[in-house]
């Protein structure tokens, strides 16, 4: 499986900080976002905390239509969603976590589709992943 996720928005509905640190925090996710985020100029490393231990991963804004590449049904899934929040991560479960909560709210509460591994990830499957990683991230 890769260490990858993306969440397709409408570039109107991507929450600024406080909108999504709120929403994380109503799915009561122990994660709180570094201060730096700001959408579209955040490029790279994205500085997290999840439950007092160091959690970030890399995040890219994007086309979603160049994102979602040359899979016709992606992009008939997608509709007018035409940004691309492209979160990757390394072996740390508390960085998939981080990623998988940051997904999980921008779907939640923003209308993301996320795809992970080519696929959309029902909302139900979504959050049942983020428990789950958040789990084993904080034993």
């Amino acid at each position: 499986m890769a260490r990858a996720i993306t969440a397709y928005l409408r570039r109107s509905d991507v929450p600024m900080r406080k909108a999504l640190q709120q929403s994380i925090d109503r799915l009561a996710f122990p994660l709180t976002l570094d201060e730096s985020f700001v959408p579209f100029e955040t490029c790279g490393y994205l500085p997290c905390t999840l439950d007092g231990e160091d959690a970030g991963f890399d995040l890219r804004f994007k086309d979603a239509a160049a994102e979602a590449g040359a899979t016709a049904l992606l992009l008939s899934a997608i509709g007018d969603r035409n940004v691309a929040m492209s979160c990757k991560w390394g072996g740390d479960a508390r960085e998939e976590a981080a990623a998988l909560s940051v997904c999980a709210a921008l779907a939640m509460d923003f209308g993301a589709l996320v795809e992970r591994d080519g696929a959309l990830i029902p909302i139900e499957h979504l959050l049942g992943q983020t428990k789950k990683s958040l789990m084993g991230a904080l034993v």
